[in-house]
């Protein structure tokens, strides 16, 4: 391990002492996740662990005994050098950190960078800054992530809403020269794309919940082999071969406490992805199970399969990530990421395979759920 010249000033900080219910231990710097680097009262380097020469690509070598400001030459935004603008040992007496902010390295790489002010006592001389490094890439993951679904929301809702505009407007000003049937045939599509926009808004503000960890999970008796049968009926009266779903309930199955509203919104969106992208007969399974969460000792778990292509299986793990779509075009590639979101917001688990007659098998299992009262 490389240490600042001067022994064993050197040495002491390149090493944390740390203790635990009285046991005694040295922190390796080069242990920590983000970058560290320690400058000593004079402003020169004592400690470059190895996160900061991988995220400054420094090495630790080049760095220790060198000023501060050389070893780590930061910009802002505007070009101005960093330490000079702050001046960490002559400025303000009453300072005692910089709070995170994206500064440049040479070259142009972005890093968030905090520092603290070491002072033996309040207002007295800096003795050591300590400047902390982190890594922009996953704050811009994150970033992208939300641009787009930005861009997705923002195209699906266009289509709708110009399909409104456009009707309303005509209606508005040619009304008189419609026949009824005319009226209603444009009423009917305003409507079913006012639904659209009704569901795009929801989906958004589902994925903002889950995202913060606010999804409410409001929990009644649930019926689940009746909430099954009753997305069944509705394709079969939408005109769907009744022959093309079969629906299999093993009794008995224990009580399950869940939100009815999000459990359709679960079934609605494997069944319907059944439909629309698989082939052949669609298989519903429900069957009571092991509990997913501990202290529970059963649950329930509903299987829907069908006979298509099935899902490649280099794509198996990102089905329940933003915007995964597969082979077929269309929809915001949400649903699936939402499924997920609420199955694990009842303490449960989804996963996905490949059904014994070749397409997708989606699996979700549920504890049962039971309020306090009744355990």
């Amino acid at each position: 391990m490389s240490t600042a010249p001067g022994g064993p000033e050197g040495r002491d900080a390149r090493r944390v002492s740390v203790s635990r219910y009285g046991d005694h231990a040295e922190l390796d710097p080069d242990q920590l996740p983000d970058g560290l680097v320690v400058a000593d009262e004079h402003g020169r380097v004592v400690c470059f662990n190895a996160a900061a020469g991988r995220i400054t690509a420094v090495r630790a070598a080049d760095a220790l005994g060198q000023p501060l400001e050389k070893a780590l030459p930061l910009e802002d935004l505007e070009g101005r050098r960093w330490w000079q603008l702050t001046d960490p040992y002559g400025g303000l007496a009453i300072r005692v950190r910089q709070p995170e902010r994206n500064l440049l390295l040479p070259g142009g790489r972005e890093v968030l960078v905090s520092a603290r002010y070491i002072r033996a006592e309040p207002l007295g001389p800096v003795q050591r800054v300590v400047v902390c490094l982190r890594d922009t890439e996953a704050r811009r993951r994150t970033e992208r992530s939300h641009a787009e679904l930005i861009a997705t929301v923002a195209h699906e809702l266009r289509s709708p809403l110009t399909s409104v505009k456009g009707f309303t407007a005509t209606l508005l000003a040619k009304w008189e020269r419609f026949t009824d049937d005319q009226k209603r045939l444009m009423l009917e599509t305003v409507d079913a794309d006012a639904d659209r926009v009704t569901r795009l808004i929801a989906e958004l503000l589902d994925i903002s919940r889950i995202d913060s960890g606010r999804l409410e999970v409001r929990r009644q008796l649930v019926d689940i082999g009746a909430a099954v049968s009753r997305h069944i009926q509705a394709y079969v009266a939408a005109g769907q071969p009744a022959d093309r779903f079969l629906l299999r309930i093993e009794q008995p199955l224990p009580a399950l406490w869940a939100d009815p509203d999000k459990i359709d919104q679960v079934l609605s969106n494997l069944i319907e992805n059944a439909v629309r992208h698989g082939e052949g007969t669609v298989t519903m399974d429900v069957t009571p199970c092991a509990s997913p969460r501990e202290g529970e000792e059963t649950g329930t778990s509903v299987t829907v399969s069908d006979e298509g292509p099935g899902i490649p299986e280099e794509s198996m793990n990102r089905v329940f990530t933003r915007f995964w779509r597969g082979s077929k075009r269309g929809g915001t590639g949400l649903g699936l990421y939402i499924v997920k979101g609420i199955v694990e917001a009842h303490g449960g688990t989804i996963t996905v395979g490949r059904a014994p007659g070749g397409g997708a098998e989606f699996r979700f299992t549920l504890p049962v759920g039971a309020p306090a009262y009744l355990a």
